[in-house]
C-alpha cells in the first residue's frame, strides 16, 4: 500500500453557485477527509480557485482530480506536493492580556517566531503569524506553554505554482484558440 502524503489540489472553476458541495462530495464518496479549503478569486476575471489540502496516496488524489476535473462547471483541477508550490497560512493567536503584560517572555517568543502583535486592549492581546503551517503551529505551541492562549486558529492554505502564470491561463488559451 501506498504512504500516505499531504497533497494540495488547485481547482479552477466558474463561480457557480453549488460547486463546492460538488467539488467536496468527491472527496466523501472516496472517504478522504479534506485538512483545508480555501475558496477565492483568481488571477483570472470570473473564475474562482478553491486550494484544498488532504492526505492521500498519489494513486486515490489521481482518482480525485479527474473526478472533480469531470465536474461541468470545473475549468481546470491539477494535485501538486508542497514542493512544487509556494504555500502560506495565517494564524491568529488570542492571548491573556494580564499573562502577556506580567511576562516578557511571551513577547519575546512572538518575535523569535516572526509574528505580529496586531492589537491590545485590558483583556486580550491579538498576535498574527504568516507562513507555513509547521510555523504557525510551533508558535501556537509555544504560546501555550505560557498558559495565555485564549483562543487559536489557522486559515486555509493559500498556494500558487513555481511557474509563472497560472496553470489555468494556459488551458483558457488553448480553449480560446480552438473556440475562436
Amino acid at each position: 500500500m501506498e504512504e500516505k502524503k499531504l497533497y494540495t489540489l488547485l481547482v479552477y472553476s466558474e463561480n457557480i453557485a453549488g460547486i463546492l458541495n460538488q467539488i467536496t462530495a468527491v472527496f466523501t464518496r472516496r472517504q478522504v477527509n479534506i485538512e483545508s479549503l480555501n475558496v477565492s478569486a483568481s488571477s483570472i476575471e470570473g473564475v474562482h480557485k478553491y486550494t484544498i489540502t488532504a492526505w492521500s496516496d498519489e494513486d486515490q488524489i489521481v482518482k480525485i482530480t479527474k473526478q472533480i476535473e469531470k465536474k461541468i462547471d470545473v475549468i481546470k483541477a491539477n494535485y501538486f506536493t508542497d514542493d512544487q508550490l509556494f504555500i502560506r497560512e495565517a494564524g491568529l493567536y488570542k492571548l491573556q492580556t494580564d499573562l502577556v503584560l506580567q511576562n516578557p517572555e511571551i513577547s519575546r517568543t512572538i518575535r523569535r517566531h516572526e509574528a505580529t502583535i496586531t492589537e491590545v486592549n485590558p483583556t486580550y492581546v491579538i498576535a498574527m503569524k504568516n507562513g507555513c503551517t509547521e510555523d504557525i503551529i510551533s508558535l501556537y505551541h509555544a504560546l501555550n506553554e505560557f498558559g495565555c492562549v485564549l483562543q487559536y486558529t489557522r486559515s486555509g492554505r493559500i498556494a500558487v505554482t513555481r511557474g509563472t502564470q497560472e496553470q489555468v491561463s494556459e488551458f483558457l488559451e488553448e480553449r480560446e484558440k480552438q473556440h475562436g
